[in-house]
């Protein structure tokens, strides 16, 4: 089976890097200390911290091979390849949503950097996808459950 690419920014791919260390080197050997107390407890089949820790522990081993699974596969987006012409991976971008006139400023990223809240949308979302590509003055039209949303773009840098 080939694995998916990842894109990632170099900012992106340090933050990968720093969680996977951190799982490594911090969380696995938290979890295996409290593994062992909840053990020292005695009867561990009617133990909820040590079925929390083995709980725990599943969840960060699961997220170390996610990590270093994206890490293998990782393609990385340079400052040469954006432009401020054409919208790309990297790209920032000012939209204007022209049914309220608001504008909104998104980063576009690849999935696995993709984040809302700091306004970095993925090149795979309804909105990503319909900006890739596109100019600056370009409208598109992005297809959402409530409608059809228009934005119009501003500028890219």
């Amino acid at each position: 089976m080939v694995s998916k690419e990842v894109i990632l920014t170099q900012g992106g791919l340090e933050n990968l890097e720093k969680e996977l260390e951190h799982l490594k080197s911090i969380k696995r050997r938290e979890v295996a200390a409290r593994i062992k107390t909840a053990i020292s407890f005695g009867d561990i089949s009617e133990n909820s911290e040590y079925e929390d820790a083995k709980n725990e522990q599943a969840f960060i081993e699961g997220r170390i091979i996610t990590l270093e699974k994206m890490l293998r596969n990782v393609r990385l987006i340079d400052d040469e390849e954006t432009s401020s012409e054409i919208v790309s991976i990297a790209s920032t971008v000012i939209l204007r949503d022209l049914e309220y006139e608001e504008d909104h400023k998104y980063t576009i990223v690849g999935s696995a950097e993709a984040n809302p809240a700091e306004s970095k949308i993925s090149n795979e979302s309804p909105v990503g996808k319909a900006i890739i590509g596109k100019k600056i003055n370009d409208v598109v039209e992005v297809s959402v459950p409530a409608g059809i949303l228009k934005y119009q773009i501003i500028k890219i840098s």
